[in-house]
Order: structure tokens, then C-alpha cells, then sequence
């Protein structure tokens, strides 16, 4: 990777130093707007985020549950394009402090091309992508083209996923890897993830961070998975609120930031 060390890698290495782990809100860029984008992610920040998921709507997602479909599906409706939540981030970049992770799927980056979609996207201020229908076999290309701008690269580990798949998937990631904590779509489920086991299998095999995510949606649920991961991802439990707000009418970034900090508190339970 050029120039100097990623904002995603200082978070983890200072979390680490510090016998921290984080909480990785998911977002779908454009809810409730583009222009209310700066502020939600300065809310996450003030509830106890330290990574942030911003998902790129996508007429077809591939590992998204009904909500997160649903609430990308009314951005789509509303005219959210990739340029436009490169506009959103690069305009809350310097308010917030936090690592910045695109996750979007492949034929949008293939749309904009490999090279300009990475270097904007760095350009507006994201740290990292996730490209949840990327294969291994054929990352080599989108690999190059992250690491040349200075981006991270994370891929999907799913549950069933061993032997020499597995370690081809966690050597292809940089940042963190992301070990999905259940088979299927993503959505909230009733009790906590067991991922310990797994976890161990890649600890085996990568000194990078490992976050957790697919049904994690309470302040039990994470606390149970950062006991053993470095950090827990929530999306559909997240997005689900902030969908409610707008419908509402009530504040969705004040709603963000409180199931945030509840959440938060897993984490503290989680470290001692």
C-alpha cells in the first residue's frame, strides 16, 4: 500500500495497544439524505462508532436482507449515484475522525472502472472497500487497484468456508477480515452468534483484525462476539431504526446515535 499508514490500520493497531474493541455501524449511503450523511456519521462517532460501513445502493444486492434491501432501494429511488456519496463523505471527512469503509458491489466499481472508482473514493475520504461479489479468483485486478490508491480490501469469510479457500480469502485482505457470523442474508437474529472457533481458524492464519458481522443487532450480541473478534459489524438492526425515524418523521442521526451507544456498551462488557 503507498503513502503513509491507512486510517482503517491506525484504528485497529491503536484499539489493539489499547485492549479495545470497536463497533462497525452499516449505513446505506443517501438514507435519510445525501446532505444528511456528514452529520449522521458525526452522530455514530459521538454513539461509539469507530468504523463505519457506508453501502452503495445497488438495484440487486447480493448478501442484503430485506431491510438494507429495501432502504437502498428508496436511495436508488431518490437518485443516490456513487459520485453522489463520494460528494457526502468528502464533505464529512474532516468532521469526523472515523475509518470510512465502502461497501459496494462489483459492477458498480467494474461501471466506474477498477482505477477511478478506487482513487475516487480516496480522494473523497473513504479508507477501505468491502465487495461482498467479488470471488477471490478474481480480485487480483481490483487488489491492484486498492492497494495503488491506498485503499484497504476486505472479503467475506462465510461459515462454511475452509481449507485452502479459506486461507486464499483471508491472505487476499487488507485492512481487517470479515468473518460473516452466519450463513445467508444479512438481518437481526434473537441469540448471539458462536464464533470462536472460526475466529481461531484465522488467527491461525492472518495477524489482521477480524470483525464480526450477519445478526448482530444487541448490546449482548456484542459483547458475546467481541470477546473473541476485534470488532462487531451492525447493519440491518441499525438501518431498520434509523428507516422507522424517517417514517416517523422523528430524527434518524439522534436515533442512530442512541442505538449506537447502546450498543457501545457491549463492548465495555465485552473487554472487562
Amino acid at each position: 500500500m503507498t503513502g503513509r499508514m491507512n486510517r482503517i490500520d491506525r484504528i485497529f493497531e491503536s484499539a489493539r495497544a489499547d485492549g479495545r474493541k470497536l463497533l462497525m455501524p452499516f449505513v446505506c449511503g443517501g438514507r435519510p439524505s445525501l446532505e444528511a450523511l456528514p452529520g449522521l456519521l458525526t452522530e455514530l462517532e459521538r454513539g461509539g462508532a469507530s468504523i463505519v460501513e457506508i453501502g452503495f445502493p445497488f438495484s440487486d444486492p447480493i448478501a442484503d436482507g430485506p431491510v438494507i434491501a429495501a432502504a437502498m432501494h428508496r436511495a436508488l429511488l431518490d437518485g443516490v449515484t456513487p459520485e453522489g456519496i463520494f460528494g457526502a463523505v468528502r464533505a464529512a471527512r474532516e468532521r469526523v475522525e472515523l475509518g470510512l469503509v465502502a461497501m459496494v458491489s462489483m459492477s458498480i466499481v467494474e461501471r466506474m472502472g477498477l482505477g477511478r472508482f478506487s482513487s475516487e473514493a480516496r480522494s473523497a475520504g473513504i479508507d477501505g472497500l468491502i465487495v461482498p461479489d467479488c470471488p477471490v479468483e478474481e480480485s487480483t485486478g481490483l487488489a491492484s487497484a486498492a492497494s495503488d490508491a491506498g485503499l484497504t480490501l476486505t472479503m467475506l469469510v462465510a461459515p462454511t468456508t475452509t481449507g485452502e479457500r479459506l486461507e486464499r480469502i483471508v491472505g487476499a485482505c487488507t485492512g481487517f477480515v470479515y468473518l460473516m457470523a452466519r450463513m445467508g442474508i444479512t438481518g437481526e437474529s434473537s441469540g448471539p452468534p458462536e464464533v470462536r472457533t472460526r475466529v481461531e481458524q484465522i488467527r491461525a492464519m492472518t495477524d489482521l483484525p477480524i470483525a464480526c458481522g450477519f445478526g448482530i443487532s444487541t448490546p449482548e450480541h456484542v459483547s458475546s462476539v467481541t470477546r473473541d473478534a476485534d470488532a462487531a459489524i451492525v447493519g440491518s438492526a441499525l438501518v431498520r431504526r434509523m428507516e422507522s425515524a424517517i417514517d416517523e418523521g422523528v430524527d434518524p442521526s439522534a436515533e442512530a446515535a442512541s442505538f449506537t451507544s447502546g450498543l457501545a456498551r457491549g463492548l465495555t462488557a465485552a473487554c472487562g
